[in-house]
């Protein structure tokens, strides 16, 4: 696993490569900038004040490789990654995949790759719809990215949720039935639906105990072996990777 500070782009020397060797890029971040202008009163940060989020990031990350982004909380780790994946609009720099530059694809490019790009989110629980099932959560991308048939889908959702180390019924129960580790797996289960190369994990263990952080971690490691995917693991905790 290679480790990156957020706040230098010089990956840390003592870690080392991972079996992806000489291999190229999957995505290639180059001098990656996002910044807001704050607009209107009633903020701490004075009107019309440029807030620089992310400066000057760069990095890479190969096939089946894991990058870890490390730093405190608030300085930009969670905005670089929805940055990568085209969910903030990078004020600068280049985001390629696969040799394509995002920055510069049309809306509707960047909506055909997206299931290729997924994000596993912090808040296990806060990120799944309390309205919707466990099996809509799960079956969602394979509907928008067509990815199988009607009749199909129940299937799927079903080999995702043992693929996860959660049982099928699950598919027909609510996320407030479940436990903070248990909707985390859930989590992963949706990103893994639309048949992602690359996942951003944003803090992916951090709103867990650490029993279950373990299992979590466990997890994702084993997919990554299976898959052979590729991840963006931000922490603000250096021994969660390490």
């Amino acid at each position: 696993m290679g480790v990156m500070d957020d706040q230098s782009t010089t990956p840390v020397t003592d870690v080392p490569p991972t079996s992806a060797g000489e291999q190229p890029p999957m995505v290639d971040v180059d001098g990656l900038v996002v910044h807001y202008q704050t607009r209107g009163p009633g903020t701490v940060i004075r009107h019309n004040q440029t807030v620089h989020a992310v400066d000057g990031v760069s990095f890479a990350v190969r096939p089946n490789e894991t990058l870890a982004l490390v730093g405190e909380s608030g300085c930009g780790k969670s905005t670089t990654g929805r940055a990568v994946l085209m969910l903030e609009r990078p004020t600068g720099g280049s985001v390629h995949f696969d040799g394509q530059d995002l920055t510069t694809l049309p809306r509707n490019k960047i909506t055909q790759l997206r299931r290729h790009l997924q994000m596993v989110f912090q808040d296990p629980i806060g990120s799944l719809n309390a309205r919707h099932t466990v099996g809509y959560a799960i079956g969602e991308p394979l509907l928008v990215h067509k990815l199988r048939p009607k009749k199909q889908r129940a299937d799927r959702v079903a080999e995702l949720l043992e693929l996860v180390g959660l049982p099928t019924d699950a598919a027909d129960r609510y996320p407030h039935e479940f436990s903070g580790g248990q909707c985390q797996r859930i989590g992963i289960a949706r990103a893994l639906a639309a048949e992602p190369r690359f996942i951003v994990l944003d803090e992916p263990v951090s709103a867990l105990d650490v029993s279950i952080q373990a299992q979590i971690l466990q997890l994702l490691t084993d997919l990554q072996s299976r898959l052979g995917l590729s991840y963006l693991f931000i922490a603000h905790d250096l021994a969660v990777v390490g």
